[in-house]
């Protein structure tokens, strides 16, 4: 079986380890690669914190830099959490932002947020048959 890892790109290591700690639970596993890199565990998959100066290339020719205020990444992350509403409450007193007010819909509810670090996120609450409420044939 394949194993996902979730790395995040942060630019303030220690602030990224409270927020995660403090928003979702999480739990610091330990230190990778001379403190750059936190891993995080206590979710289906592991979450690298990955210490990266804001302005700098994510790869040789990128063509722009890291920046750390709000953007839009075709890629997010979507946490599963029982209550939705406690998890907002417990993710924005972390240093998170509510972008969206929780939705409902067949398979449950979704609020949209972002991190202090510009990356966005959802969270999820499944009620009744979740997704299978919606799968398609």
């Amino acid at each position: 079986m394949t194993q996902l890892l979730v790395n995040v790109d942060v630019d303030d290591i220690e602030r990224a380890i409270e927020f995660y700690r403090s928003a979702f639970g999480l739990i610091l596993s330990r230190r990778l690669f001379g403190g750059s890199v936190a891993e995080m565990s206590g979710a289906s998959s592991k979450l690298y914190l990955l210490a990266k100066p804001a302005g700098t290339l994510p790869w040789r020719d990128a063509p722009s830099a890291r920046q750390y205020h709000r953007h839009w990444t075709p890629v997010h992350l979507d946490f599963e959490v029982p209550d939705v509403d406690a998890a907002i409450e417990r993710a924005t007193a972390a240093g998170a932002r509510l972008e969206h007010d929780a939705q409902a819909f067949a398979w449950g509810r979704l609020a949209m947020m972002s991190d202090p670090f510009g990356h966005g996120f959802c969270l999820l609450q499944f009620t009744g048959a979740g997704y299978d409420a919606v799968e398609s044939a």
